[in-house]
Protein backbone atom coordinates (compact mmCIF):
# COMPACT_ATOMS: atom_id res chain seq x y z
CA UNK A 1 0.00 0.00 0.00
CA UNK A 2 2.84 2.29 0.88
CA UNK A 3 4.21 1.82 -2.58
CA UNK A 4 1.25 2.33 -4.28
CA UNK A 5 0.99 6.10 -2.38
CA UNK A 6 4.41 6.64 -3.01
CA UNK A 7 4.23 5.96 -6.55
CA UNK A 8 0.65 8.28 -6.83
CA UNK A 9 2.61 11.07 -5.42
CA UNK A 10 5.57 10.87 -7.30
CA UNK A 11 3.06 10.66 -10.45
CA UNK A 12 1.07 13.70 -9.73
CA UNK A 13 4.70 15.45 -8.61
CA UNK A 14 5.64 14.55 -12.38
CA UNK A 15 2.63 15.28 -14.32
CA UNK A 16 2.93 18.97 -12.39
CA UNK A 17 6.29 19.63 -13.39
CA UNK A 18 5.64 18.08 -17.14
CA UNK A 19 2.38 20.18 -17.47
CA UNK A 20 4.45 23.32 -16.66
CA UNK A 21 7.60 22.84 -18.71
CA UNK A 22 5.20 22.30 -21.77
CA UNK A 23 2.63 25.37 -20.85
CA UNK A 24 6.19 27.42 -21.20
CA UNK A 25 7.11 25.62 -23.94
CA UNK A 26 3.61 26.31 -25.80
CA UNK A 27 4.35 30.11 -24.27
CA UNK A 28 6.86 31.50 -27.38
CA UNK A 29 9.05 34.86 -26.67
CA UNK A 30 8.14 37.42 -29.24
CA UNK A 31 11.45 38.67 -31.55
CA UNK A 32 12.09 41.61 -32.63
CA UNK A 33 13.36 42.20 -36.04
CA UNK A 34 14.88 45.65 -37.22
CA UNK A 35 15.53 47.41 -40.52
CA UNK A 36 17.31 50.91 -41.07
CA UNK A 37 16.98 53.34 -43.83
CA UNK A 38 19.82 56.08 -43.34
CA UNK A 39 19.96 59.02 -45.12
CA UNK A 40 23.63 60.85 -45.72
CA UNK A 41 24.15 64.37 -46.96
CA UNK A 42 26.91 64.26 -49.18
CA UNK A 43 29.89 66.90 -48.40
CA UNK A 44 30.05 68.88 -51.40
CA UNK A 45 29.98 72.67 -52.32
CA UNK A 46 27.58 72.51 -54.40
CA UNK A 47 23.84 70.30 -54.94
CA UNK A 48 22.80 67.37 -55.97
CA UNK A 49 21.17 69.19 -60.01
CA UNK A 50 21.93 72.92 -59.21
CA UNK A 51 25.16 75.34 -58.48
CA UNK A 52 23.75 76.21 -55.54
CA UNK A 53 25.59 76.39 -52.47
CA UNK A 54 25.37 73.24 -49.93
CA UNK A 55 26.01 74.40 -46.53
CA UNK A 56 24.44 74.07 -42.92
CA UNK A 57 23.13 76.78 -41.00
CA UNK A 58 23.10 79.38 -43.64
CA UNK A 59 21.04 82.86 -43.85
CA UNK A 60 16.80 81.69 -44.87
CA UNK A 61 16.48 80.73 -48.43
CA UNK A 62 20.09 82.28 -49.05
CA UNK A 63 21.27 78.57 -51.07
CA UNK A 64 18.36 78.54 -53.57
CA UNK A 65 18.62 78.41 -57.04
CA UNK A 66 15.99 78.76 -59.78
CA UNK A 67 16.02 74.74 -59.78
CA UNK A 68 16.03 74.49 -56.24
CA UNK A 69 12.47 76.70 -56.36
CA UNK A 70 11.48 74.41 -59.32
CA UNK A 71 10.81 77.47 -61.94
CA UNK A 72 9.38 75.89 -64.88
CA UNK A 73 11.74 75.79 -67.59
CA UNK A 74 15.15 74.64 -65.41
CA UNK A 75 17.02 71.43 -65.76
CA UNK A 76 19.10 69.13 -63.49
CA UNK A 77 22.64 68.83 -64.18
CA UNK A 78 24.21 66.23 -62.47
CA UNK A 79 26.99 66.87 -60.00
CA UNK A 80 29.55 64.50 -60.97
CA UNK A 81 31.35 64.83 -57.25
CA UNK A 82 28.46 63.55 -56.00
CA UNK A 83 28.35 60.46 -58.23
CA UNK A 84 32.16 59.87 -57.04
CA UNK A 85 31.22 60.16 -52.94
CA UNK A 86 28.34 57.39 -53.76
CA UNK A 87 30.65 54.87 -55.28
CA UNK A 88 33.44 55.21 -52.68
CA UNK A 89 30.96 54.86 -50.03
CA UNK A 90 29.04 51.58 -51.96
CA UNK A 91 33.23 50.63 -52.45
CA UNK A 92 33.58 51.04 -48.51
CA UNK A 93 30.65 48.70 -47.67
CA UNK A 94 31.68 45.72 -50.37
CA UNK A 95 28.46 47.30 -52.62
CA UNK A 96 28.17 45.82 -56.70
CA UNK A 97 28.50 49.72 -57.97
CA UNK A 98 26.18 49.42 -61.32
CA UNK A 99 27.41 49.91 -64.28
CA UNK A 100 24.20 51.63 -65.52
CA UNK A 101 21.69 53.48 -63.51
CA UNK A 102 19.01 55.20 -64.13
CA UNK A 103 17.03 58.48 -62.07
CA UNK A 104 13.06 58.51 -61.34
CA UNK A 105 10.80 61.18 -60.19
CA UNK A 106 8.84 60.20 -56.90
CA UNK A 107 5.53 62.21 -56.67
CA UNK A 108 4.55 63.09 -53.32
CA UNK A 109 2.91 66.81 -52.13
CA UNK A 110 4.56 68.47 -49.66
CA UNK A 111 4.92 72.58 -48.72
CA UNK A 112 9.16 72.13 -48.96
CA UNK A 113 8.75 69.60 -52.08
CA UNK A 114 8.72 73.06 -54.53
CA UNK A 115 8.57 70.19 -57.49
CA UNK A 116 6.06 67.83 -56.36
CA UNK A 117 8.04 65.33 -56.72
CA UNK A 118 12.03 64.01 -55.44
CA UNK A 119 14.53 62.75 -57.95
CA UNK A 120 16.04 59.84 -56.90
CA UNK A 121 17.04 56.23 -57.95
CA UNK A 122 14.42 53.92 -57.08
CA UNK A 123 14.59 51.35 -60.09
CA UNK A 124 18.15 51.01 -60.79
CA UNK A 125 20.27 52.26 -58.43
CA UNK A 126 23.92 53.37 -58.56
CA UNK A 127 25.10 50.43 -56.15
CA UNK A 128 23.60 47.05 -54.38
CA UNK A 129 24.05 43.90 -52.86
CA UNK A 130 26.65 45.07 -49.72
CA UNK A 131 27.48 44.35 -46.64
CA UNK A 132 28.65 46.44 -43.57
CA UNK A 133 30.01 44.60 -40.50
CA UNK A 134 30.66 46.07 -37.06
CA UNK A 135 30.71 45.48 -33.60
CA UNK A 136 27.95 45.83 -30.26
CA UNK A 137 29.34 46.99 -27.47
CA UNK A 138 27.77 49.69 -25.50
CA UNK A 139 29.56 49.71 -21.57
CA UNK A 140 27.10 48.94 -19.28
CA UNK A 141 25.19 46.86 -21.33
CA UNK A 142 27.10 44.46 -23.15
CA UNK A 143 30.65 42.42 -20.98
CA UNK A 144 32.31 41.76 -24.35
CA UNK A 145 31.80 43.33 -27.70
CA UNK A 146 30.43 41.03 -30.19
CA UNK A 147 30.68 40.96 -34.36
CA UNK A 148 27.55 41.36 -36.50
CA UNK A 149 26.34 42.11 -39.96
CA UNK A 150 23.77 43.47 -42.17
CA UNK A 151 23.23 43.32 -45.78
CA UNK A 152 22.55 46.28 -47.53
CA UNK A 153 20.14 46.14 -50.17
CA UNK A 154 20.88 49.29 -52.57
CA UNK A 155 22.73 52.57 -52.42
CA UNK A 156 20.73 55.24 -54.48
CA UNK A 157 21.70 58.74 -55.04
CA UNK A 158 18.86 61.21 -54.59
CA UNK A 159 17.44 65.17 -53.52
CA UNK A 160 16.72 66.41 -50.82
CA UNK A 161 13.75 68.28 -49.35
CA UNK A 162 13.63 72.04 -48.17
CA UNK A 163 12.28 72.66 -44.32
CA UNK A 164 9.04 73.61 -43.06
CA UNK A 165 9.33 75.70 -40.00
CA UNK A 166 6.11 75.47 -37.88
CA UNK A 167 5.38 78.55 -35.52
CA UNK A 168 2.87 78.05 -32.70
CA UNK A 169 2.26 81.26 -31.64
CA UNK A 170 2.18 83.32 -34.97
CA UNK A 171 0.00 79.85 -35.94
CA UNK A 172 1.08 79.51 -39.39
CA UNK A 173 4.75 77.82 -41.12
CA UNK A 174 7.45 79.34 -43.05
CA UNK A 175 9.50 77.19 -46.01
CA UNK A 176 13.47 77.34 -45.97
CA UNK A 177 14.21 76.09 -49.05
CA UNK A 178 18.13 75.85 -48.39
CA UNK A 179 18.31 72.08 -48.08
CA UNK A 180 16.04 71.66 -51.10
CA UNK A 181 18.08 69.93 -53.72
CA UNK A 182 20.87 68.98 -51.21
CA UNK A 183 22.51 65.62 -52.27
CA UNK A 184 21.89 62.33 -50.17
CA UNK A 185 22.57 59.00 -50.65
CA UNK A 186 19.90 56.95 -49.07
CA UNK A 187 21.17 53.56 -47.61
CA UNK A 188 18.64 50.28 -47.22
CA UNK A 189 19.11 47.88 -45.04
CA UNK A 190 18.42 44.40 -44.76
CA UNK A 191 15.84 43.93 -41.76
CA UNK A 192 18.29 41.64 -39.93
CA UNK A 193 19.04 43.34 -36.96
CA UNK A 194 17.50 42.18 -33.56
CA UNK A 195 17.08 45.38 -31.03
CA UNK A 196 18.03 49.11 -30.80
CA UNK A 197 21.72 48.58 -30.08
CA UNK A 198 22.84 46.50 -32.94
CA UNK A 199 20.99 48.90 -34.68
CA UNK A 200 22.83 51.93 -32.38
CA UNK A 201 26.43 50.17 -33.34
CA UNK A 202 25.47 49.89 -37.14
CA UNK A 203 24.72 53.44 -37.39
CA UNK A 204 27.91 54.48 -35.28
CA UNK A 205 30.36 52.25 -37.81
CA UNK A 206 28.42 54.05 -40.51
CA UNK A 207 29.45 57.32 -39.10
CA UNK A 208 32.80 56.48 -38.47
CA UNK A 209 33.05 55.05 -42.53
CA UNK A 210 31.61 58.15 -44.16
CA UNK A 211 33.82 60.23 -42.38
CA UNK A 212 36.90 58.48 -42.89
CA UNK A 213 35.79 58.62 -46.56
CA UNK A 214 34.99 62.00 -46.55
CA UNK A 215 31.74 61.98 -47.93
CA UNK A 216 29.85 62.66 -45.26
CA UNK A 217 30.40 65.15 -41.68
CA UNK A 218 28.14 62.29 -40.41
CA UNK A 219 26.79 65.08 -37.68
CA UNK A 220 23.62 63.94 -36.69
CA UNK A 221 22.76 67.06 -34.73
CA UNK A 222 23.06 69.21 -38.04
CA UNK A 223 20.73 66.61 -40.20
CA UNK A 224 23.94 65.67 -42.24
CA UNK A 225 22.80 61.48 -41.42
CA UNK A 226 19.33 60.72 -40.96
CA UNK A 227 17.86 57.37 -39.76
CA UNK A 228 14.76 55.70 -40.35
CA UNK A 229 14.09 52.32 -38.41
CA UNK A 230 11.40 49.67 -39.51
CA UNK A 231 10.21 47.36 -36.23
CA UNK A 232 7.88 44.64 -36.21
CA UNK A 233 8.11 41.40 -34.10
CA UNK A 234 7.45 37.48 -34.90
CA UNK A 235 7.70 34.01 -33.58
CA UNK A 236 10.54 32.34 -34.47
CA UNK A 237 9.76 30.74 -37.89
CA UNK A 238 6.88 32.38 -38.19
CA UNK A 239 6.28 35.80 -40.67
CA UNK A 240 6.79 39.11 -39.15
CA UNK A 241 3.84 41.01 -37.79
CA UNK A 242 2.69 44.60 -38.99
CA UNK A 243 5.45 46.89 -38.77
CA UNK A 244 6.00 50.12 -38.09
CA UNK A 245 8.79 52.82 -39.49
CA UNK A 246 10.07 55.81 -36.48
CA UNK A 247 11.55 58.68 -38.95
CA UNK A 248 14.14 60.95 -38.70
CA UNK A 249 15.81 59.84 -35.34
CA UNK A 250 18.69 62.47 -35.12
CA UNK A 251 21.33 60.87 -32.80
CA UNK A 252 23.29 57.84 -32.00
CA UNK A 253 21.68 56.90 -28.91
CA UNK A 254 18.42 58.24 -29.81
CA UNK A 255 18.13 55.12 -32.31
CA UNK A 256 19.08 52.96 -29.09
CA UNK A 257 16.14 54.32 -27.57
CA UNK A 258 13.59 54.89 -30.35
CA UNK A 259 13.95 51.02 -30.99
CA UNK A 260 13.81 49.94 -27.71
CA UNK A 261 10.48 51.29 -26.80
CA UNK A 262 9.30 50.65 -29.89
CA UNK A 263 9.90 46.95 -29.38
CA UNK A 264 8.25 47.38 -25.74
CA UNK A 265 5.62 48.96 -26.89
CA UNK A 266 4.77 46.55 -29.85
CA UNK A 267 5.56 43.72 -27.47
CA UNK A 268 2.88 44.75 -25.33
CA UNK A 269 0.29 45.19 -27.63
CA UNK A 270 0.63 42.15 -28.54
CA UNK A 271 1.03 40.18 -25.26
CA UNK A 272 -2.26 41.73 -24.72
CA UNK A 273 -3.94 40.18 -27.72
CA UNK A 274 -4.15 43.49 -29.56
CA UNK A 275 -2.92 44.56 -32.99
CA UNK A 276 -0.12 46.52 -34.57
CA UNK A 277 -1.05 49.50 -36.74
CA UNK A 278 0.85 50.33 -40.03
CA UNK A 279 2.00 53.58 -39.64
CA UNK A 280 4.67 56.31 -38.84
CA UNK A 281 6.01 57.12 -35.64
CA UNK A 282 8.21 60.07 -34.75
CA UNK A 283 10.77 60.01 -31.75
CA UNK A 284 10.27 62.20 -28.99
CA UNK A 285 13.88 62.79 -26.98
CA UNK A 286 12.20 64.70 -24.04
CA UNK A 287 9.94 62.05 -23.34
CA UNK A 288 11.51 59.37 -24.34
CA UNK A 289 8.72 57.60 -26.17
CA UNK A 290 8.11 56.88 -30.07
CA UNK A 291 4.47 59.14 -31.03
CA UNK A 292 2.32 58.81 -33.71
CA UNK A 293 2.78 60.66 -37.12
CA UNK A 294 0.82 58.90 -39.78
CA UNK A 295 -1.17 56.11 -40.65
CA UNK A 296 -0.30 53.72 -44.03
CA UNK A 297 -2.90 51.61 -43.64
CA UNK A 298 -3.64 52.75 -46.97
CA UNK A 299 -0.36 52.57 -49.40
CA UNK A 300 0.47 56.05 -50.71
CA UNK A 301 0.96 55.76 -54.59
CA UNK A 302 4.42 57.61 -55.28
CA UNK A 303 3.60 57.19 -59.21
CA UNK A 304 7.33 56.23 -59.86
CA UNK A 305 8.49 57.49 -63.51
CA UNK A 306 11.56 57.78 -65.30
CA UNK A 307 13.35 60.95 -64.97
CA UNK A 308 12.62 62.22 -68.66
CA UNK A 309 15.52 65.30 -68.19
CA UNK A 310 18.34 63.14 -66.93
CA UNK A 311 19.94 60.48 -69.11
CA UNK A 312 20.86 56.86 -67.80
CA UNK A 313 24.32 57.33 -65.71
CA UNK A 314 26.96 54.51 -67.13
CA UNK A 315 30.73 54.39 -65.35
CA UNK A 316 33.48 52.43 -66.23
CA UNK A 317 33.69 49.45 -63.87
CA UNK A 318 37.17 48.36 -65.59
CA UNK A 319 39.89 50.68 -66.28
CA UNK A 320 41.62 53.32 -64.97
CA UNK A 321 41.29 55.56 -67.76
CA UNK A 322 40.36 59.56 -66.28
CA UNK A 323 37.26 61.22 -68.40
CA UNK A 324 35.27 63.95 -67.58
CA UNK A 325 32.45 62.22 -68.98
CA UNK A 326 32.64 58.59 -67.49
CA UNK A 327 33.66 58.01 -64.13
CA UNK A 328 36.31 55.35 -63.20
CA UNK A 329 34.79 53.21 -60.66
CA UNK A 330 38.79 51.65 -60.18
CA UNK A 331 40.86 54.85 -60.11
CA UNK A 332 37.85 56.22 -56.67
CA UNK A 333 38.84 52.47 -55.46
CA UNK A 334 42.24 53.31 -55.09
CA UNK A 335 41.53 56.46 -52.79
CA UNK A 336 39.99 53.87 -50.38
CA UNK A 337 41.37 55.29 -46.82
CA UNK A 338 41.79 52.57 -43.61
CA UNK A 339 38.75 52.02 -42.37
CA UNK A 340 37.14 51.62 -38.75
CA UNK A 341 37.43 47.94 -38.85
CA UNK A 342 41.28 47.92 -40.10
CA UNK A 343 41.86 50.62 -37.33
CA UNK A 344 40.38 47.94 -34.61
CA UNK A 345 42.41 45.24 -35.76
CA UNK A 346 45.94 47.22 -35.95
CA UNK A 347 45.39 48.73 -31.85
CA UNK A 348 44.67 45.14 -31.08
CA UNK A 349 47.47 43.67 -32.85
CA UNK A 350 50.18 46.17 -32.67
CA UNK A 351 49.68 47.30 -29.39
CA UNK A 352 47.74 44.50 -27.77
CA UNK A 353 44.81 46.05 -26.46
CA UNK A 354 41.97 44.40 -25.46
CA UNK A 355 38.73 44.36 -28.13
CA UNK A 356 36.44 46.70 -26.44
CA UNK A 357 38.72 49.07 -25.72
CA UNK A 358 40.15 49.16 -29.54
CA UNK A 359 36.08 49.45 -29.82
CA UNK A 360 35.84 52.69 -27.92
CA UNK A 361 38.58 54.15 -29.01
CA UNK A 362 37.65 53.83 -32.60
CA UNK A 363 34.65 55.25 -31.95
CA UNK A 364 35.93 58.52 -30.47
CA UNK A 365 38.08 59.47 -33.68
CA UNK A 366 39.74 62.52 -31.33
CA UNK A 367 40.82 59.79 -28.83
CA UNK A 368 42.30 57.65 -30.76
CA UNK A 369 44.45 60.59 -32.93
CA UNK A 370 45.50 60.96 -29.23
CA UNK A 371 46.71 58.12 -28.75
CA UNK A 372 48.39 57.33 -32.01
CA UNK A 373 50.25 60.10 -31.03
CA UNK A 374 51.30 60.15 -27.71
CA UNK A 375 51.90 56.02 -28.27
CA UNK A 376 55.22 56.93 -30.76
CA UNK A 377 57.42 56.97 -27.98
CA UNK A 378 57.57 53.19 -27.32
CA UNK A 379 57.73 53.87 -23.23
CA UNK A 380 54.71 54.94 -22.86
CA UNK A 381 52.36 51.68 -21.95
CA UNK A 382 49.39 51.58 -24.78
CA UNK A 383 47.17 50.36 -22.80
CA UNK A 384 47.93 52.74 -19.62
CA UNK A 385 47.72 55.71 -22.24
CA UNK A 386 44.38 53.98 -23.73
CA UNK A 387 42.58 54.08 -20.05
CA UNK A 388 43.91 57.73 -19.57
CA UNK A 389 41.78 58.73 -22.60
CA UNK A 390 38.90 56.80 -21.98
CA UNK A 391 38.28 56.63 -18.19
CA UNK A 392 39.68 60.01 -16.75
CA UNK A 393 39.73 62.53 -19.93
CA UNK A 394 36.24 61.13 -21.35
CA UNK A 395 34.88 61.05 -17.27
CA UNK A 396 35.74 64.96 -16.80
CA UNK A 397 34.57 66.22 -20.50
CA UNK A 398 31.23 63.91 -19.59
CA UNK A 399 31.00 66.08 -16.22
CA UNK A 400 31.34 69.43 -17.82
CA UNK A 401 28.93 68.14 -20.28
CA UNK A 402 31.34 68.48 -23.15
CA UNK A 403 32.07 66.37 -26.09
CA UNK A 404 35.64 64.35 -27.20
CA UNK A 405 35.27 66.44 -30.70
CA UNK A 406 35.00 69.76 -28.69
CA UNK A 407 38.09 68.75 -26.74
CA UNK A 408 40.82 71.76 -26.23
CA UNK A 409 43.38 69.94 -24.54
CA UNK A 410 46.66 69.62 -27.18
CA UNK A 411 48.31 66.47 -27.60
CA UNK A 412 51.56 68.37 -25.73
CA UNK A 413 49.59 68.75 -22.36
CA UNK A 414 48.23 65.03 -22.65
CA UNK A 415 51.71 64.00 -23.10
CA UNK A 416 52.81 65.84 -19.89
CA UNK A 417 50.37 64.15 -17.64
CA UNK A 418 50.96 60.50 -19.33
CA UNK A 419 54.41 60.59 -18.53
CA UNK A 420 53.84 62.24 -15.08
CA UNK A 421 51.20 59.65 -14.53
CA UNK A 422 53.46 56.65 -15.54
CA UNK A 423 56.61 57.65 -13.44
CA UNK A 424 54.25 58.01 -10.73
CA UNK A 425 54.67 61.65 -9.97
CA UNK A 426 51.06 61.82 -9.38
CA UNK A 427 48.17 59.61 -8.58
CA UNK A 428 44.99 59.11 -11.00
CA UNK A 429 43.10 61.26 -8.99
CA UNK A 430 45.09 63.70 -9.31
CA UNK A 431 45.35 63.34 -13.01
CA UNK A 432 41.89 63.97 -12.93
CA UNK A 433 41.69 66.96 -11.17
CA UNK A 434 44.60 68.58 -13.27
CA UNK A 435 42.57 67.66 -16.34
CA UNK A 436 39.72 69.80 -14.90
CA UNK A 437 42.00 72.38 -14.13
CA UNK A 438 43.45 72.34 -17.69
CA UNK A 439 40.19 72.72 -19.29
CA UNK A 440 39.80 76.16 -17.42
CA UNK A 441 42.34 77.45 -20.14
CA UNK A 442 44.34 79.29 -18.12
CA UNK A 443 47.23 78.60 -20.19
CA UNK A 444 49.14 76.83 -17.01
CA UNK A 445 51.34 73.28 -17.75
CA UNK A 446 49.93 70.44 -16.39
CA UNK A 447 53.45 70.58 -14.44
CA UNK A 448 52.94 74.37 -13.46
CA UNK A 449 49.37 73.38 -12.19
CA UNK A 450 50.03 69.97 -9.97
CA UNK A 451 53.50 71.86 -8.40
CA UNK A 452 50.71 75.07 -7.83
CA UNK A 453 48.58 72.90 -5.86
CA UNK A 454 51.22 71.15 -4.20
CA UNK A 455 49.86 67.70 -5.56
CA UNK A 456 53.27 65.73 -6.47
CA UNK A 457 53.37 62.11 -4.94
CA UNK A 458 55.72 61.65 -2.11
CA UNK A 459 57.68 58.62 -2.93
CA UNK A 460 60.12 59.46 -0.31
CA UNK A 461 60.67 55.90 1.63
CA UNK A 462 61.68 57.69 5.29
CA UNK A 463 58.49 60.21 4.63
CA UNK A 464 56.21 57.23 3.80
CA UNK A 465 57.03 54.97 6.96
CA UNK A 466 56.44 58.10 9.28
CA UNK A 467 52.68 58.21 8.30
CA UNK A 468 52.40 54.18 8.26
CA UNK A 469 53.71 54.08 11.57
CA UNK A 470 51.02 57.13 12.61
CA UNK A 471 48.08 55.16 11.45
CA UNK A 472 49.20 51.87 13.18
CA UNK A 473 50.01 53.98 16.57
CA UNK A 474 46.23 55.73 16.09
CA UNK A 475 44.30 52.67 14.75
CA UNK A 476 45.08 49.74 17.61
CA UNK A 477 41.59 47.34 17.05
CA UNK A 478 42.36 47.35 13.71
CA UNK A 479 45.75 46.54 13.78
CA UNK A 480 45.28 43.92 16.28
CA UNK A 481 42.54 42.39 14.37
CA UNK A 482 44.98 41.94 11.55
CA UNK A 483 47.23 40.53 13.90
CA UNK A 484 44.66 37.68 14.71
CA UNK A 485 44.62 36.96 11.32
CA UNK A 486 41.97 39.13 9.87
CA UNK A 487 43.83 40.18 6.85
CA UNK A 488 40.66 42.34 5.29
CA UNK A 489 41.41 45.04 7.42
CA UNK A 490 44.50 45.94 5.88
CA UNK A 491 42.29 47.53 3.11
CA UNK A 492 40.59 49.90 6.07
CA UNK A 493 44.43 50.52 7.02
CA UNK A 494 45.51 51.45 3.95
CA UNK A 495 41.93 53.72 3.01
CA UNK A 496 42.67 55.71 6.52
CA UNK A 497 46.77 56.00 5.15
CA UNK A 498 45.12 57.34 1.70
CA UNK A 499 42.69 59.78 3.51
CA UNK A 500 44.71 61.16 5.93
CA UNK A 501 47.80 62.09 3.71
CA UNK A 502 45.39 63.79 0.89
CA UNK A 503 46.02 60.88 -1.63
CA UNK A 504 49.95 62.14 -1.79
CA UNK A 505 51.50 59.12 -0.86
CA UNK A 506 52.58 56.52 -3.43
CA UNK A 507 50.54 53.88 -2.12
CA UNK A 508 52.48 51.26 -4.36
CA UNK A 509 55.36 51.58 -1.82
CA UNK A 510 52.75 52.46 0.96
CA UNK A 511 51.37 49.28 1.04
CA UNK A 512 54.31 47.52 0.72
CA UNK A 513 55.77 49.39 3.93
CA UNK A 514 52.50 49.40 5.65
CA UNK A 515 52.47 45.16 5.53
CA UNK A 516 56.36 45.34 6.72
CA UNK A 517 55.94 47.16 9.46
CA UNK A 518 52.48 45.29 10.64
CA UNK A 519 54.57 42.07 10.50
CA UNK A 520 56.91 42.87 13.04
Amino acid sequence: MKHYILSKRLLYKYSKILRRGFSSHCKKEWQSVVGLEVHAQLNTESKLFSGAENTFGGLVNNCVSLFDAAIPGTLPVLNGKCVELGILTALALSCKVNEVSTFDRKHYFYADLPAGYQITQQRSPLASDGIINFQVFTPGVHKKPYNKSSKIKQIQLEQDSGKSLHDAELKRSLVDLNRAGAPLIELVFEPDLEDGEEAAALVKELVLIVQRLGACTGRMEEGALRVDANVSMHHAGEPLSTRTEIKNIGSVRGVAGAIRHEIERQRSILEGGGRILNETRSWDATAKITVPMRDKEVVQDYRFMPEPNLPPLRVNLKTKEYSHDVISVPLIKDKMPELPEESRTKLIKNYELRPEIAVQLVNEPVLLDFFQTITLVKARNPTKVANLLLNDLLTVLNKRKLDATSCPLTVNQLEDLVDLLLDKKISLDVCRKTIDELLEGTGSSAMDIIKHKGWLLITDEAEIVKSCIKVIENNPKLVKQYKEGKTKVFKALLGILSKTTDNKLDMSIASEKLEELLKK
